[in-house]
Parts: structure tokens; sequence; C-alpha cells
């Protein structure tokens, strides 16, 4: 019975692994896809808008 004890973990782990994955697969997209989308332009906008300070200012 070493061999259930031993093969028991992993597939505990597996399981586990595959539901993980299918939520994140599964929140993907949806109602809130356009407004996370939104604010990852105005965040990445803010960024590059931003003025940038050179290596020799100071």
């Amino acid at each position: 019975m070493d061999y259930v004890s031993a093969l028991v973990p992993p597939i505990v782990m597996a399981a586990f692994f595959i539901g993980v994955v299918r939520v994140i697969v599964k929140t993907q997209g949806g109602a809130a896809k356009a407004k996370e989308d939104a604010a990852v332009d105005a965040a990445l906008a803010r960024v590059e808008g931003a003025p940038k300070a050179h290596a020799g200012d100071a």
C-alpha cells in the first residue's frame, strides 16, 4: 500500500492545479473585461505621458 500513499499527494496537487487553471481561464474576459482594459490603458497613458528624467539631469 506504499504506492497508494506515494501517489495520493501528486494526484491531489494535480487536481487543485487543474482547478486553479480552470478558474483563471473562466475569469478571463466577461463583463469586467472592458473596464479592466480601460484601467490598464489609462495607467499606460499616464506612464507614457509622464516626463522622463535622463541620467544627466539632476
